[in-house]
């Protein structure tokens, strides 16, 4: 494998999976990441999940152009359904939309028996992932953002603990806009939101220019709400 495949999203999503853990990439499409944890040494076994038979097929052939068919196994399956109980103890899923993940895990609980650490990496809606979290007994313990090619990434780690910890403060901002990145206010960070303030701007004014009615007047609400989070939480 030419490790100048795997992106720096995923690199970074690497560095959050615990050595000597049993591996489970969800939606792994072509398996570069469990082939890189496995050839890293981060990883002495993996599993590639995938529910799309072309990306099957992709990560069926990268396995084995990599000569790691002993150590990772290929599936194919709707998220967590490609796992028998108790099999992995390290669960990454990257790539998708917040909605979708939290579906994955919460559809796959009885999967989750051996896990120790989910490493989420949603490329929308990250609140609706610490929202299932919170409510499902996993306690957030780091989060990280990234740019790369023009597009902003969060990764979340989660393991099993305090659910409420990281909310201590501003429990309900936390959740949308992550405490551990709250706290760091990275550059990327604040580029993201502000980018957001104004894509929400767009859409008030847009909304202004059209005929209101009890939908559109509940959502224009909605997006106040939050743009008044971002002035009083990050002084955007």
């Amino acid at each position: 494998m030419n490790h100048e495949k795997l992106s720096m999203r995923l690199e970074r999503v690497a560095t959050y999976i615990p050595k000597g853990s049993v591996l489970a990439d969800i939606g792994s499409d072509h398996a570069y990441l469990p082939c890189y944890a496995v050839q890293k040494g981060i990883s002495a076994k993996a599993i590639a999940g995938e529910v799309v038979e072309g990306p099957f097929q992709s990560a069926k052939k990268q396995v084995k152009q990599t000569e790691l068919e002993d150590q990772i196994d290929v599936r194919l399956g709707n998220g967590l359904d490609v796992l028998v109980s108790d099999e992995a103890t390290c669960i990454t899923i990257a790539g998708m939309g917040g909605i979708l993940i939290s579906a994955i895990l919460e559809n796959g609980k009885d999967k989750l028996g051996a896990v120790t650490r989910l490493v989420l990496q949603p490329n929308v809606g990250s609140n609706m992932v610490r929202q299932w979290l919170l409510e499902n007994d996993w306690e957030l313990v780091n989060e990280e953002i990234l740019e790369e090619d023009g597009k902003i990434y969060e990764i979340l780690i989660a393991e099993r603990g305090l659910p409420a910890k990281p909310y201590a403060n501003h429990a309900e901002s936390a959740l949308l806009f992550g405490p551990f990145l709250m706290e760091e206010r990275h550059e990327v960070f604040l580029k993201k939101w502000k980018l957001e303030k104004e894509h929400w701007q767009r859409i008030i004014r847009e909304m202004d220019e059209k005929s209101q009615n009890a939908a559109t007047n509940s959502k224009r609400q909605e997006l106040m709400n939050q743009l008044q989070k971002l002035e009083e939480v990050l002084g955007i």
